[in-house]
């Protein structure tokens, strides 16, 4: 459902394509790309993206469930191993070869836990390829008008499960860097030395009740950096995954409730900031 309203159909394996081997890479789009709203967004995004590339791809459909990954995390390994053994009898079943994924927990399960039930599969970021897309020449992101990308100043967040768990750095940050016009503003924590959203571990779905929330904690530091690079409030937090996403817009929620942060700032994934610069040359 969530392909609904695009300009273009998005195949499915069993009802467009048989298997895998019709196109190059399967399109995971994981629990919170399909359901999740502002993570649908990156999902579109990732998808026209992909489109516009002329880059061929295919996504479960309801073959696909949840890794596992936050029944894992939580400690229940038992629903883990149910859903991982589906997924993997579900991806050698399609002939799975090369994934692309935007949630980086999904990443971090398909590419180093579920070989050891025997799926071997190249696992990607959608960030890793889409930066291999515009140095192709594939896509060329130009300079928007005023009030999108251009003028914005950006910072970017590490997802732990990206950075630290998968050391990808640097293909977001390129990305970012490539568009025409936005400032990039690095956060003193970053890279390996950045600072947790709050939601790794299966904390997405606690509540903190001590101390000052780390989603807050974070979301201040990012506030903080834009601010201190001559921004002019139509700024954004950038980010490489739904469940950061989810807790830096809550943070920046309550701090705009509160009056303490800009309106017009955003919290928006590195796919969508690219469509909006790149969407102008087609």
């Amino acid at each position: 459902e969530w392909a609904q309203g695009l300009p273009f159909d998005v195949k499915v394996v069993g009802e467009d394509v048989e298997d895998l081997t019709a196109v190059e890479y399967l399109f995971w789009v994981g629990c919170a790309g399909a359901y999740e709203d502002r993570a649908k967004k990156t999902t579109r995004a990732v998808a026209e993206l992909l489109h516009l590339a002329g880059v061929s791809y295919a996504v479960l459909g309801n073959g696909e469930t949840c890794t596992g990954d936050p029944a894992r995390r939580a400690g229940n390994e038992f629903v883990y191993q149910q859903l991982a053994l589906q997924n993997a009898d579900t991806l050698q079943e399609a002939k799975a070869t090369k994934i692309i994924a935007t949630c980086a927990h999904c990443l971090n399960a398909l590419k180093n836990e579920y070989p050891q039930l025997g799926v071997n599969c190249e696992v990607i970021h959608h960030t890793q390829l889409l930066n291999r897309l515009v140095r192709d020449g594939r896509l060329t992101p130009i300079a928007p008008p005023e009030g999108s990308v251009a003028g914005r100043t950006i910072t970017y967040h590490d997802p732990c499960y990206l950075g630290r768990h998968n050391e990808i750095y640097d293909p977001p940050r390129d990305l970012l860097g490539s568009l025409p016009g936005a400032t990039i503003a690095e956060m003193p924590r970053t890279r390996e030395r950045s600072f947790c959203c709050g939601a790794g571990g299966a904390r997405m779905w606690m509540e903190e009740r001590l101390g000052t929330r780390i989603n807050n904690n974070r979301t201040e530091e990012a506030l903080r950096t834009l601010a201190s690079s001559g921004s002019n409030g139509h700024d954004a937090i950038a980010t490489g995954c739904p469940f950061c996403r989810v807790m830096l817009t809550d943070g920046l929620t309550e701090k705009q409730a509160d009056g303490a942060a800009p309106e017009t700032t955003e919290v928006l994934d590195v796919a969508q900031l690219l469509l909006e610069s790149v969407k102008r040359t087609v």
